[in-house]
């Protein structure tokens, strides 16, 4: 072999050495970079710039409208002059037909029912500035009721269930009395300084 040959080998050897030392360098990177990602993806490992660079940030907290408290001495609406429409907002089939029937065997006179979109609260009590008295004697047989005031022109409520309704409150523990006025939720403000939006939400399907 002749020097020329001899040289030409021992470049194309280093030139594999070379070659062998990059791609296992880059094996090894790849190899804990892989590691790495799976740790952070699996919780096993932390790293707060990433976090604090990358997490989401949580959306504020929803905050409810201002609804009226009654006007002052206000009494209790008999159940007979005031109409209720209740709307579903859970999975369960039929919820609004049962609830309506139970505010009919009470006296209150039947409006629609219906769906509405779904929300995790007990119960929300939707009524227009007319409504006000009416409102919050059907929230008095409703557990943790939120009330919603709305642009509508007549007297009428809507009910819409919640996740997390149950039944309406037993009716001997309804504490409304005819002849001592209504007492307001808390939260309420004087109806001068309550909003009330234009519209009211559409219901959809009966349920």
């Amino acid at each position: 072999m002749s020097d020329a040959d001899r040289a030409r080998a021992l470049r194309r050897r280093h030139m594999h050495e070379r070659q062998a030392v990059i791609f296992g360098v880059l094996l090894a990177v790849l190899a804990v970079v892989g590691l790495g990602a799976a740790a952070i993806y699996t919780g096993s490992l932390s790293l707060p710039f990433v976090e604090q660079d990358f997490q989401a940030k949580p959306s504020p907290t929803a905050t409810s409208r201002p609804f009226p408290c009654p006007p002052t001495g206000a009494l209790p609406v008999a159940y007979g002059d005031i109409t209720v429409n209740v709307y579903n907002s859970t999975t369960q089939a039929g919820l609004a037909a049962t609830t309506m029937k139970a505010f009919t065997d009470r006296g209150f006179v039947a409006g629609e029912t219906g769906n509405q979109p779904p929300f995790d609260g007990t119960t929300q009590v939707s009524f227009g500035p007319t409504g006000i008295a009416a409102a919050y004697t059907v929230a008095a047989h409703l557990t943790d009721p939120m009330l919603v005031l709305d642009g509508r022109p007549n007297a009428t409520v809507d009910v819409t269930i919640g996740a997390a309704f149950t039944d309406l409150v037993a009716s001997d523990a309804v504490t409304l009395d005819p002849e001592t006025p209504l007492e307001g939720l808390k939260g309420c403000t004087p109806y001068t300084a309550a909003s009330a939006p234009a519209t009211t939400p559409t219901a959809t399907a009966t349920s």
